[in-house]
Parts: structure tokens; sequence; C-alpha cells
């Protein structure tokens, strides 16, 4: 059974920092990209960060360039997003994705990345 499970969001004021965990089981960790994606209220989903199962490509989306880390432990079956200068903007819940047939690389043209698995979310809010 597939499971993504995001941990890591709270409350935080504007400038903080947070790291956000991705445990991940039900299927091969080491060979799968991964992602994070966020959803604000009344908005539609955003791709956050994408890190391919090699680790030596990642993806970051126009709003989070520069501020956003993602990268992974393979040995943990973990993926992370650490999250710098914290802007109220950022509110959203998190969600953690894999996509399992990403050995040849990243699928950045693809929908959503190509993202099969999906986890339910954290929340993450930043009070100005």
């Amino acid at each position: 059974q597939v499971q993504l499970v995001e941990s890591g969001g709270r409350l935080v004021q504007a400038g903080d920092s947070l790291r956000l965990s991705c445990a991940a089981s039900g299927f091969t960790f080491t060979t799968s990209a991964l992602g994070w994606f966020r959803q604000a209220p009344g908005k539609e989903r955003e791709f956050v960060a994408a890190i391919s199962w090699s680790a030596g490509n990642t993806y970051y989306g126009d709003s989070v360039r520069g501020r956003f880390t993602i990268w992974r432990d393979n040995a943990k079956n973990t993926v992370y997003l650490q999250m710098n200068s914290l802007k109220s903007e950022d509110t959203a819940v998190y969600y953690c994705a894999a996509d399992p047939s990403a050995v040849s690389g990243l699928r950045v043209g693809a929908p959503d990345y190509g993202m099969d698995y999906w986890g339910k979310g954290t929340l993450v809010t930043v009070s100005s």
C-alpha cells in the first residue's frame, strides 16, 4: 500500500523558516521522482518543487525559487522541503507527491510533473 505522509506544517510568522518532511512507503522510493505542491484556499494546486530520483536535478516554482530547498534521504525514504523567508502568500496545504516511473528523469512537461502518488497534505499558515 502506497503511503506518503507529510509532517511539519504549523503556524509561523512571516520571515520564519519551516521544514516539511514526507515519509514514503509502499513503492520503490530510490527510483522515484518526488515533489511538493501546495494549494491555498480558493486557488488551484501549485507546483512548488521537485527532485529527480538521483537528486541530480531539482526544479522550483517561480514563487519559491531562492527561498525553498528540496532534498531527499533515500536511506530514510523521506523527502524534505526547507522553507525560508516565509510570506503570508505561502499559506497553503502542502502535498508530497511521487512519480515511480521517473527512472529516466523528471517528467517536466507532464501535468503535475507526472506525479502518480499523493499524500494527504500538511497545513502551513504564515501570519503577517
